[in-house]
């Protein structure tokens, strides 16, 4: 598949996602007790890399925009069952300035570089996102060269795989890329330019510091307290009745906790070197199975969740007044077919089901007060 942002076939080389794969269980590197640094620690994904590094015996050094995150930082981990301790530090960087970079990376062997800007809303310019993402990215690649990182793990999205192409019933994968071109959204043209740009500066000035990426899906699983994904919020809406009914939207679904353990497996195995792994529990569903799974597993806890499928005109009519659903009405009844193949056969993934994700996810919100 090509499109006019480049052609989606990825070629050997290095700093380039190639396409010869081993077959084999993963290698994991037998690298505990290094330092990892894991950017944008108060994230809902960056909490659970943090958590998995820190139980498989690394000291874990993350980024925090705000210095007084770190308690919050901590209580998340302490919920998640991790006592962090002196094995845990803090630096405060932000992905717009260069400064505190070089002391957060300083001794890192490796570098998740998990922290993103994901907006509420689509901004009315969209170099709002564009830059932060792309400059962000740089700045840490940039940073974790200088110091001779081993490998950085960059956390993209799907996002930059399967949008902006006509549809087909193939399933996309990692040798696939956004169309920026395509008439896609600030926020997937942010993530498909940064992610770009990763790869072309490794290629050009990486030096001996590899990178691989994480290109998730929409990820749900059970939340550690108020702050969380923008995705979380479809399950918690689905609970309060916020919909009158459900919209016809199809996406793949991924729990934190396995897309943290890819992050964790990408950063250590050998075969992760050069290579994009999709993260999925598999093709992509829809939003009114996802209705029926809350209905079907949490019984009355569920009893707001809707069931019927609201017309696509009463979607696109809402979206003519509210910007947030215009994302919505693009999307309407488009299935983007995807696979996570590589990462299981490469990596030896083995993710949950989508349909244990998202009652997690639910069972989550309603024990911590978080719905109506």
């Amino acid at each position: 598949m090509t499109g006019k942002s480049g052609t989606t076939g990825a070629t050997s080389g290095p700093g380039v996602p190639g396409t010869a794969e081993a077959v084999g269980p993963a290698d994991h590197g037998g690298a505990g007790g290094t330092t990892v640094l894991v950017t944008g620690g108060s994230g809902f994904l960056a909490t659970r890399c943090i958590a998995q590094a820190l139980e498989r015996g690394h000291r874990v050094r993350t980024t925090v925009r705000d210095p007084a995150r770190e308690a919050d930082v901590r209580k998340d981990l302490a919920a998640a069952g991790v006592a962090a301790g002196e094995a845990l530090s803090f630096v405060v960087a932000d992905l717009t300035s260069d400064d505190g970079w070089t002391e957060a990376v300083d001794g890192c062997a490796y570098v998740l570089h998990v922290a993103s800007p994901f907006p509420p809303s689509r901004p009315r310019d969209e170099n709002e996102l564009i830059v932060p993402a792309r400059e962000g990215t740089l700045r840490v690649l940039r940073a974790a060269r200088d110091a001779r990182v081993r490998r950085v793990v960059v956390t993209s999205s799907f996002a930059a795989v399967g949008y902006g192409h006509p549809e087909t019933d193939r399933p996309f994968t990692e040798d696939d890329w956004t169309d920026v071109d395509g008439g896609v959204s600030p926020y997937i043209k942010s993530k498909t330019l940064a992610e770009r740009a990763a790869w072309d500066f490794m290629a050009r000035e990486g030096g001996g510091t590899e990178l691989s990426v994480v290109n998730p899906v929409g990820i749900f699983g059970p939340v550690l307290g108020p702050d969380h994904a923008e995705s979380i919020n479809m399950v918690r809406m689905l609970l309060d009745g916020d919909l009158p009914g459900v919209p016809r939207l199809h996406f793949g679904v991924v729990d934190v906790r396995d897309a943290a353990d890819l992050h964790l497996r990408a950063m250590t195995s050998p075969r992760a070197a050069g290579r994009r792994f999709v993260a999925s529990a598999g093709d992509a569903v829809s939003l009114h199975d996802i209705a029926l799974t809350l209905r079907g597993r949490l019984g009355e806890a569920a009893r707001r969740v809707p069931v019927g499928v609201l017309p696509d005109e009463a979607v696109r009519k809402a979206a003519e007044t509210d910007p947030a659903m215009r994302e919505t009405a693009d999307n309407l009844g488009r299935v983007r077919h995807l696979t996570s193949e590589r990462a299981r056969r490469l990596l030896g993934w083995r993710p949950r089901s989508g349909e244990d994700a998202v009652t997690a996810t639910a069972e989550s919100l309603i024990r911590l007060g978080l719905t109506r």
